[in-house]
C-alpha cells in the first residue's frame, strides 16, 4: 500500500516490499510477463524507489529467485531436522514435497521455472542460481542419507538420482496436475533405491 504523505519511509522494508510483490507476480506469472511499472505500483512505491534499491529488472529477479532458493532450504532443513532415523530420514523430504505439490496454486519450482525463463543479461545470474539451488538439493540428501545409514561414498550417487526423481515429480506434479500421484510414485521409487543402499532386501 502507498506511503502516508509525511510517513517515515523504512529503506530496509521497502526494499523487502519491493522482493515480495516481485516475488508473487513472478510466481504468478513469468519474469518477463511482469514490468517493473506494475511491480512498483503493486507494491506501493515509485519506480524509482525500486531503481533506487535494484540496478535493473534483472538485478531484481535473481535477489527474488535468491530469496526464494534460500526460503526453500531453510524449510526443507528445518522440517527434516527432527525426522526418524533409517529410510524415514531421506523420506520425509519426499513427504513434505507432498505437502507442497498439493497446496492451492502449485505451479512447479519457481527457480527452475524462472531459469528456463531467463532471457539476456539475466541468464547467467539467473543459471548460476539454479545450478546451486539444485547442488545444496544434493547436499541435504547426501547427508540425510548418511544419517540414515547409507555408506558415504553410496550417498553421493544415491542424492544425485534422488535429485532426478524429485526434478521429474515436481515437473510431472504440474503438468498433468495429478499432484498426489507424482509424489507417491517419487516416494515410493525413492524408498526402494534407499533399501537397496541400506541392503535392506540383500
Amino acid at each position: 500500500m502507498p506511503v502516508a504523505k509525511g510517513a517515515r519511509i523504512d529503506p530496509a522494508e521497502t526494499r523487502q516490499r519491493l522482493l515480495d510483490t516481485a516475488d508473487r507476480l513472478f510466481a504468478g506469472h513469468s519474469i518477463h510477463a511482469v514490468g517493473v511499472n506494475e511491480i512498483a505500483a503493486e507494491a506501493g512505491a515509485s519506480k524509482l524507489s525500486l531503481y533506487r534499491y535494484f540496478s535493473s529488472k534483472h538485478d531484481l529477479a535473481a535477489s527474488v529467485v535468491g530469496q526464494r532458493s534460500e526460503r526453500i532450504h531453510d524449510w526443507l532443513r528445518r522440517e527434516t531436522a527432527d525426522a526418524p532415523g533409517g529410510a524415514d530420514r531421506v523420506l520425509s523430504v519426499f513427504d513434505l514435497l507432498m505437502e507442497w505439490y498439493a497446496q492451492p496454486g502449485y505451479r512447479g519450482c519457481t527457480i527452475v521455472n524462472a531459469v528456463t525463463d531467463a532471457r539476456g543479461d539475466g541468464e547467467l545470474e539467473l543459471g548460476e542460481i539454479g545450478r546451486l539451488h539444485l547442488q545444496r538439493y544434493r547436499e541435504l540428501l547426501r547427508s540425510r542419507a548418511i544419517e540414515a545409514g547409507v555408506k558415504a561414498d553410496r550417498a553421493n550417487r544415491l542424492s544425485r538420482q534422488l535429485l532426478l526423481l524429485i526434478e521429474g515429480a515436481t515437473t510431472v506434479a504440474f503438468l498433468e496436475g495429478d499432484r498426489s500421484t507424482a509424489g507417491a510414485d517419487a516416494r515410493a521409487a525413492a524408498a526402494a533405491m534407499l533399501d537397496d543402499a541400506l541392503g535392506i532386501n540383500s
